[in-house]
């Protein structure tokens, strides 16, 4: 595996800066290929502090290796010293005799470092975007059209597109996430759709899964859950989109005047940015008279995530523009109603008031309806619980997304890969 930015370790900082879903996604994906049979390396840059491996059971570990410096740099502009990553990373390997049978990179950083590691060593190399620069660009400057200027700057958009192109004709193939990302792939890249395959992210079925009513209500005594909790978290970044959320909430609170909005967003520390972010969040809830009814949460601490999910009455993920949404199909495995943003595609994953509910962010109505709507119908509530947790099961446990990349390695017919028509269809399961 190579994922190169952020902090990549065996107990990764979550929310720290470029740290969220997808080193989630790296680790537990490789815990799961070790399940099967393989020993795995995850390579990452070596930064501050880190030592140079870090153990995560007996047949995975973090492999890190220096470039550019002590410092950390931002992914957005990590490939400029990539070169000299790749070349310190080809004298660990040969230094240690090691062979491998394929390479995983994941976002184009890491792919590029991929790409040459692969050429070097004569493997396959499998490229996991997890998100498109095209799209990211599109979606911004569609959003802020007046700020579109400093996103160049901001982005490097010009740079990733470019890298993007080379990477996704280069490497032998590239694994989406989605239906719509091998749209974009094939339509923006001009990659052959023979060379795209679609492989969902996954969650742990062994920490997120439903509990009882009876232990429900615990954890909500022991969180503080006291009012009718509808629950948001991730990184502190403009694309997650809890502006907006705020927005609609101030709608659900005409409603329903004791619900409250729990934000646990950031991590356990903020840079400078992300502290931005944070106050004009605060500032939004003061002019919008929210102050009792939204509360800022602290960080989650990773053992305590699935009862929080739990605790919630409904999740909301509310971003801009989101590949996937690994924190909606946590919720949904944990029970909890939960309604996606419908720019992205794992709205496409599920049946509208099944599954799931689905609005559009951007429409404050919509999304503040949508909140409601579970918290005034029980039944609602009842069945999005009990088929969310469903769904989840049947379609994104990590077990299943492994074998699923296996089979494209050794090229095997692979199993359970979606199709649109199952993205886009309700499945029969049963009520």
């Amino acid at each position: 595996m190579v994922s190169t930015h952020g902090y990549v370790a065996a107990n990764p900082p979550l929310g720290a800066a470029d740290t969220g879903g997808q080193v989630v996604y790296v680790l537990e994906l490789s815990k799961k290929l070790a399940q099967l049979g393989f020993d795995v390396d995850i390579w990452t840059r070596r930064f501050e502090d880190q030592p140079e491996v870090d153990t995560i059971n007996s047949r995975v570990r973090v492999v890190r290796v220096p470039c550019g410096g002590p410092a950390f740099i931002p992914k957005e502009y990590l490939h400029r010293d990539l070169m000299e990553w790749c070349e310190n990373a080809l004298r660990f390997i040969k230094r240690e005799k090691l062979h491998y049978e394929f390479i995983n990179s994941h976002y184009w950083d890491a792919g590029v470092a991929g790409q040459r590691l692969a050429e070097a060593l004569g493997v396959m190399h499998l490229h996991t975007p997890h998100s498109l620069g095209s799209w990211k660009k599109r979606q911004m400057e569609t959003d802020y059209p007046s700020r579109a200027e400093r996103f160049e700057k901001e982005f490097n958009f010009s740079e990733r597109i470019q890298h993007e192109t080379i990477l996704y004709r280069t490497c032998d193939k590239v694994i989406a996430t989605t239906p719509p990302q091998i749209d974009l792939i094939t339509a923006d890249y001009g990659v052959s759709g023979d060379r795209v395959h679609m492989i969902p992210p996954g969650y742990d079925d062994n920490r997120f899964f439903p509990v009882s009513q009876a232990s429900r209500q615990l954890i909500r005594r022991r969180l503080g859950f006291k009012a009718p909790t509808v629950l948001a978290l991730g990184r502190l970044a403009t694309n997650k989109g809890y502006d907006l959320l705020i927005e609609a909430f101030a709608l659900v609170v005409q409603r329903i005047p004791d619900a409250v909005l729990h934000l646990a967003v950031g991590g356990a520390s903020m840079d400078a940015q992300e502290r931005r972010i944070l106050a004009d969040l605060r500032k939004r809830t003061r002019a919008l008279g929210l102050t009792r009814n939204v509360h800022f949460g602290s960080f989650i601490a990773d053992q305590d995530l699935a009862d929080c999910y739990r605790a919630a009455d409904i999740f909301v993920l509310s971003s801009r523009y989101e590949p996937f949404g690994m924190t909606a199909i946590e919720a949904m495995a944990c029970g909890t109603p939960t309604i996606v943003t419908i720019h992205g595609g794992l709205f496409r994953a599920v049946t509208f008031g099944r599954h799931a509910l689905y609005a559009d962010p951007f429409d404050r109505e919509d999304l503040g309806v949508m909140i409601v709507k579970p918290l005034r119908h029980p039944r609602l509530a009842q069945r999005l619980s009990r088929m969310g947790a469903h769904k989840a099961r049947s379609l994104f446990t990590w077990t299943g997304i492994a074998q699923q990349l296996i089979s494209l390695v050794e090229g095997r017919p692979t199993v359970n890969v979606l199709s649109d028509t199952d993205w886009d269809e309700p499945w029969n399961d049963g009520d």
